[in-house]
């Protein structure tokens, strides 16, 4: 299984294009994760939708928008809504900045690393 995450945006008017990918993939959505962290002494959080993968091929899309939306903002109730109107629950994490890293790319191995130990994403393969 190969797993990739695909971002959007920090989600600023991204979290809109997620919430439609949500939606209209909703019998493909395996999870809704919330992943808390701190930026220069505020806190904020990334919104990731994890959809199955498609009847052919062995990829499974993790939809992302990178810690652009601040703790209790309107797009933070958005997400809620979206989990209400899916019947997921959000599962939260408290991860390290995507600053810490010298590459995007060691970021996303920090979060598979997390999402693969928890069995949140399956192993891979």
């Amino acid at each position: 299984m190969i797993q990739r995450f695909i971002e959007l945006g920090e989600g600023y008017s991204d979290i809109y294009e997620l919430m439609e990918i949500a939606e209209t993939n909703k019998r493909r959505v395996s999870q809704l994760l919330c992943l808390r962290t701190e930026i220069h002494g505020n806190p904020k959080a990334s919104f990731i939708v994890v959809l199955d993968p498609a009847n052919e091929g062995n990829f499974q899309p993790l939809y992302i928008c990178r810690e652009g939306i601040p703790a209790d903002s309107k797009r933070f109730k958005l997400f809620e809504e979206l989990s209400r109107k899916l019947e997921k629950e959000i599962i939260m994490f408290d991860v390290k900045p995507s600053g810490d890293f010298g590459e995007k790319e060691l970021y996303y191995h920090y979060l598979t690393g997390i999402l693969r130990l928890n069995y949140l994403i399956p192993p891979l393969s």
